[in-house]
């Protein structure tokens, strides 16, 4: 047991480090302390520093091999990264009053939703997406443990947002209506921006690809 114990304070961390958000009184006093936006970038760095201790403990932890490795098993996360890269960068930083992550929320509009129109939670769509597909290659427990609970934990959490937002917003239910019926393809709000989203995705791809061994140890390319 001793020596699982590094995976399990990580893990314990990383949950701790998440649950300050969800308490109104601790994020007010530490947006007090640091300011708003101190807090939002004091919290992503302590966000990114706790994952990256989680993923090294796993690699740490002993090997309990649960199904071996197979040279196919790597295509899936080469493939589904470039989804997420996708995603994140056509879901982050615009419109979207149905989950975090969004801005100008008064401006969206639900006849041009964009990627609103096939999730309200694209940003946890990607992260679980992230999770399921790095699960394939790695067959041992520790890692096993570790995406199957990211996968999940950003699963429950569309699913505990919808209810908060629900709460929230007495016109949940007539916007989520309204942008259903948006048509699938429309034509973006601004083109421009679009091609920006677009160009940020593949950089952002060949760039995790790349950063990926020298940061983690894990070359995927070989």
């Amino acid at each position: 047991m001793t020596d699982w114990f590094e995976y399990i304070a990580a893990f314990l961390g990383f949950f701790a480090a998440h649950n300050i958000p969800t308490r109104p009184a601790t994020k007010a006093q530490l947006q007090g302390l640091l300011g708003k936006r101190g807090f939002s970038i004091g919290y992503s760095v302590l966000s990114l520093a706790v994952l990256y201790w989680l993923i090294m403990a796993a690699g740490r932890a002993p090997v309990v091999v649960l199904w071996d490795w197979a040279p196919w098993q790597n295509h899936v996360p080469f493939t589904a990264m470039a989804l997420f890269c996708l995603i994140l960068c056509l879901g982050v930083a615009r419109p979207n009053p149905f989950s975090f992550g969004g801005r100008n929320n008064a401006s969206f509009d639900p006849k041009r939703p964009g990627l609103i129109r096939y999730t309200r939670h694209p940003i946890l769509l990607a992260l679980a997406l992230w999770a399921f597909a790095h699960l394939v290659p790695n067959g041992q427990l520790a890692h096993a443990i570790l995406f199957t609970v990211f996968g999940l934990f950003a699963l429950m959490g569309m699913r505990l947002i919808d209810r908060r937002k629900k709460r929230e917003m007495p016109e949940w239910e007539n916007l989520q209506n309204a942008t259903r019926q948006a048509p699938y393809l429309h034509a973006p709000l601004s083109w421009g921006g679009l091609v920006l989203r677009l160009v940020i995705a593949v950089n952002l791809y060949i760039g995790l690809l790349h950063a990926h061994g020298p940061i983690l140890g894990v070359y995927p390319a070989g």
